[in-house]
Formats: C-alpha cells, sequence, structure tokens
C-alpha cells in the first residue's frame, strides 16, 4: 500500500499543499499520495480517531481544526505545546503525534529573503492577534526579540496572546499604530488583510525607520499592497510563500521518510499557480 497524508481544512480548496507535495513526490520519484479533504468541524474527531484505519499516515490541518487536533494528540512537540496548536500529523507506535511547523517556516523564510534580519531585534510589532500571529511571536522570542508589540482591535484576543508569553509583549490598539512603528526592526503582518478576498491593509509605514524589515505572510497576491510600500521606501521585504513552502518540509519528511527542498524550480511552480499560469 502507498503511503497517503491528507490535508484537512474547512474550507480547504484554497490550499497550494497538494501541489507542493505533489511536486516533491514527483521529482523524488516516490510512489505515494497527498489528498485534499473538506472536513467540518463537526467531524474532526471522527476523522482524526480513524484516519489510519483508511490508509493515511498522517497530514496537514489548517483552519480551522489546528487547536483541536492539538488536544487530539498523545504526543507533540515542545512548540506545539507551548502554541497549543499542531499543522503536522503523524503516527507513530501507534499513537497520534503534533507538530507546529509555521515557527520553523516563518524563520526559514525570513533567513533566505533577508539575511541577518535578526542581528538586531530591539523592537519588533507584530499585527493580529490570531492562531499565526501566537507562532510569529513565539518565532522572534526564539531569535532574542527583546521587546514585541502586538496590534490588534479585539482586546481579549490580544490578552489572550499575551497571556502564553512573558512579559515582553506589548499591546496595541490600531489607533496607536504610528507610536508602534518608531523605532520598529521588524514589522509582521499575521493578519489576512490584504489577501484577495479580504479587506486591504491599510497602513501608513512612515513611522519605520529606514533600516527596518517588513514581513508578510499573505502569499495570495505574491506581493501585498504592504510590501509594495515597503518597496517603494527602500524597505527590505519577505513575502509569505516561503513560509508557505518551509512550513511543510518536516511534514513530507515524516510520511514519506525523505527529506525535501525548498528549490527554485518548486517556487516556480507554486508562483505561477497562483498567478494562474499553469
Amino acid at each position: 500500500m502507498i503511503p497517503r497524508a491528507f490535508i484537512i481544512g474547512w474550507p480547504v480548496a484554497q490550499s497550494r499543499s497538494p501541489l507542493i507535495h505533489a511536486t516533491w513526490l514527483d521529482e523524488l520519484r516516490i510512489e505515494g499520495a497527498y489528498e485534499r479533504i473538506a472536513l467540518p468541524p463537526q467531524e474532526l474527531e471522527g476523522f482524526l480517531a480513524t484516519f489510519a484505519e483508511r490508509g493515511f499516515v498522517g497530514g496537514n490541518v489548517t483552519i480551522p481544526h489546528k487547536e483541536k487536533a492539538f488536544a487530539a494528540c498523545a504526543a507533540t512537540t515542545p512548540t506545539a505545546a507551548r502554541l497549543q496548536a499542531v499543522n503536522t500529523l503523524w503516527m507513530e507506535s501507534g499513537k497520534l503525534h503534533g507538530e507546529n511547523t509555521d515557527v520553523m517556516g516563518f524563520l526559514a523564510s525570513l533567513d533566505e529573503d533577508v539575511p541577518g534580519w535578526g542581528k538586531t531585534l530591539k523592537k519588533t510589532a507584530v499585527l493580529g492577534a490570531g492562531g499565526a500571529a501566537r507562532a510569529i511571536v513565539y518565532a522572534l522570542l526564539s531569535r532574542g526579540a527583546r521587546r514585541i508589540v502586538v496590534v490588534n482591535r479585539t482586546k481579549a484576543r490580544s490578552e489572550e496572546l499575551r497571556s502564553r508569553f512573558d512579559g515582553s509583549i506589548e499591546l496595541a490598539d490600531p489607533g496607536d499604530l504610528p507610536n508602534a512603528l518608531t523605532n520598529v526592526d521588524l514589522l509582521v503582518n499575521a493578519t489576512s488583510l490584504g489577501m484577495v478576498g479580504q479587506p486591504p491593509l491599510e497602513i501608513d509605514l512612515a513611522p519605520l525607520p529606514d533600516h527596518a524589515v517588513v514581513a508578510d505572510i499573505v502569499y495570495v497576491p505574491l506581493e501585498t499592497a504592504l510590501l509594495a510600500a515597503a518597496r517603494r521606501r527602500g524597505l527590505r521585504t519577505s513575502g509569505g510563500l516561503g513560509m508557505l513552502l518551509y512550513q511543510a518540509v518536516p511534514g513530507f519528511t515524516h510520511w514519506f521518510d525523505v527529506r525535501p527542498r525548498v528549490t527554485p524550480a518548486l517556487r516556480a511552480r507554486i508562483v505561477a499557480d497562483i498567478e494562474g499560469k499553469r
């Protein structure tokens, strides 16, 4: 029986993960499969309890299942335990294991796009307080960020994020954005604002210093309005595509026993798909 992996979400049609893994399977000449499964929340518990019986070795988890999938795991990595969310599942010794690879994916993408970005992290700003923001705050702390300002509209959600970490997290309302961006070394958009089909991200980058780096986890479009504005100012930037590609590596390694590489050819294929040039 060939190894089969999955991605589950609700919705999930927009995911590029099947194309990423299909590319690797083809390049590495591995007989395997990676399937997209639209799974409503009420069916998650049953699916996680039976997917191995259906021939799956594991898979990816996307919105809105990451936290409930974490709760269903018998064992998780330290990163997943800290974030209480998983995006990668596999079976080991008959037990469900989980990992959160968003942290690694974000860091690997920034390392590639902006070498040396982490040398000065006196002050960073993160827009949003959801699951992605949680992973990014954890990633920044792991690289030695001294002061992180989280900018979000919902106070309760911001407080919940801060409660997971130490006193280096500050909270700011969007109305305080000019203040929050002053002297920032790195700005990260960890919201869906600016994504195709979502409201625009309206932000004035004037308060940012000339050495600042601007990152956006959105990858559709490939260059968001935020990144375009940053480049017009001459700031270094990092888009969301790299995070998507690098976070996929550990899962493929678990399921198919080979560690794939993020290559220019893979990136070009995903870019072509996003731009509709397949």
